[in-house]
């Protein structure tokens, strides 16, 4: 991408939004954030301890303040939350202000990807992550297609491939 716009990834969790952001960034030699990460250094406290004092509505209010100033940025590669569609100014947001690709996955790898996670909330506080992704995707999906200029799937890819495959698809 010659002329550096932003690219923002997104998609549910464990569709390696971190790792091919990161892989992106590096290849672009653009600056990588991660929204996650950086409420975690903001507060000084982990996503699932803010999901238990704040819950989830706290969350996301922290997320949309992060989505507003990082996505104002330019050259950047932002790897999201999973959750990030369900504010409508983040839709907004980050469909006006860069590249919006997202990373889709299957059921079945998100259970692989995730299943020694522990730092999930949506998925700590329940015994049926099946369930969980099931209804994320029922809900989110929709969301995701709705501001997606591009849609890459990640299924059976090594992190470098799908990263290249996108860095190409973007190159025409």
């Amino acid at each position: 991408m010659k002329n550096k716009r932003n690219i923002f990834l997104i998609g549910p969790m464990g569709a390696g939004k971190s790792s091919i952001g990161k892989q992106i960034a590096q290849q672009l030699k653009m600056d990588f954030f991660d929204t996650d990460r950086v409420i975690e250094e903001r507060t000084g406290a982990d996503i699932d301890w803010i999901f238990d004092l704040e819950g989830e509505e706290g969350f996301r209010l922290r997320e949309e303040g992060i989505i507003e100033e990082i996505s104002a940025m330019q050259g950047i590669v932002l790897a999201t939350g999973g959750g990030v569609v369900i504010s409508s100014k983040n839709r907004t947001l980050l469909a006006a202000r860069g590249t919006v690709v997202y990373l889709e996955t299957s059921i079945e790898q998100q259970l692989e990807r995730t299943r020694r996670d522990k730092k999930r909330p949506l998925l700590q506080k329940s015994k049926d992550p099946r369930k969980v992704f099931e209804d994320l995707r029922d809900s989110r999906e929709p969301l995701y297609d709705e501001i997606a200029d591009y849609i890459f799937s990640t299924d059976g890819s090594t992190v470098k491939a799908v990263a290249r495959f996108i860095l190409n698809g973007l190159d025409r």
